[in-house]
């Protein structure tokens, strides 16, 4: 009887580890670095239509104006909910909309850098060369500024699970859901004009598995074994989705409205038309795909 539980016991913790590969050996592992994963609409965002002219774009901050720390259960944790990077993670995805066609990005959150390099290189041609005047020639200004920021981190949005045990023996699995929101518009530099604005939102997913034996095999002997994994999706790589998004969404929204045009008219109008009708396209294997 005694083995019959431990035969059952084993059984059940390594059918768990073989649901997640990662799950031995898991200490003495390491990965070699890679590229960040290129997503759904970040593919199609690269292979968007180029447009008709390439926009002269800045972006001077895109912060995280949530306040909000990270979750925890059992403790006060001090480290922010959502990445404190989106000005740097924005400039990366304005730089790969279709092959960097679109935007002429210019530095604004190293300016005091910029110009002070730029003033370290003039007064060392006036001492050493004799110049009376930069030889730099003038910084390309920008006729559009991007605003806006993640403007929302809520935790625990939906939480549920579902678990059986029987005779002590029994595997659970719970999961939960937050959803972060950042904001995005465009601002005319000559008049002022907020041309486009938008929202858009990724719910990010955590689950846990566990199974666990609890049984006692004889008077004064318990068995016990417990074994899990958890798998919770990066929120760097869910607020990265959700700025393509609002940059897709920006793009269409300035050609509906006239701000830019797409080079291809036709391809432009296929874009306008299924945002219109709350879809992307989506580029899959040198097809496009359009969906809700």
């Amino acid at each position: 009887m005694k083995l019959k539980f431990v035969y059952l016991a084993a059984a059940a913790c390594f059918s768990l580890a073989a649901c997640d590969p990662n799950a031995i050996n898991i200490v003495n592992s390491y990965d070699d670095p890679t590229r960040t994963e290129t997503t759904r609409i970040g593919g199609s965002l690269a292979l968007l239509p180029g447009p008709q002219r390439k926009v002269d774009i800045a972006v001077y901050a895109y912060d995280d104006q949530t306040g909000q720390q990270k979750p925890e259960d059992n403790f006060s944790s001090f480290s922010k909910a959502v990445t404190q990077g989106g000005q740097a993670i924005l400039i990366d995805v304005l730089k790969d909309v279709s092959g960097g066609q679109w935007f002429n990005v210019v530095e604004r959150g190293g300016l005091q850098n910029l110009l002070t390099e730029r003033q370290l290189i003039d007064q060392s041609n006036a001492t050493y060369r004799g110049t009376t005047r930069s030889v730099l020639p003038p910084l390309r200004f920008a006729g559009i500024i991007l605003e806006g920021g993640i403007v929302n981190y809520d935790s625990n949005v939906k939480t549920g699970g579902l678990g059986a045990r029987y005779l002590g023996i029994g595997m659970s699995t719970k999961y939960r859901q937050d959803i972060v929101t950042v904001a995005l518009r465009t601002v005319s530099v000559n008049s002022g004009e907020v041309l486009t604005s938008v929202t858009t939102e990724k719910t990010v997913y955590s689950t846990l598995v566990d199974a666990g034996v609890f049984r006692f095999v004889g008077v004064d002997e318990l068995l016990e074994i417990e074994a899990g994994t958890t798998a919770n999706e990066p929120v760097g790589l869910a607020v990265r989705q959700a700025m393509e998004l609002a940059v897709y969404s920006l793009i269409v929204e300035g050609a509906a409205t006239g701000v830019w045009n797409f080079g291809d008219r036709s391809e432009g109008r296929r874009h306008i038309q299924a945002y219109r009708s709350g879809g992307v396209v989506y580029a899959r294997k040198g097809a496009a795909d359009v969906e809700g």
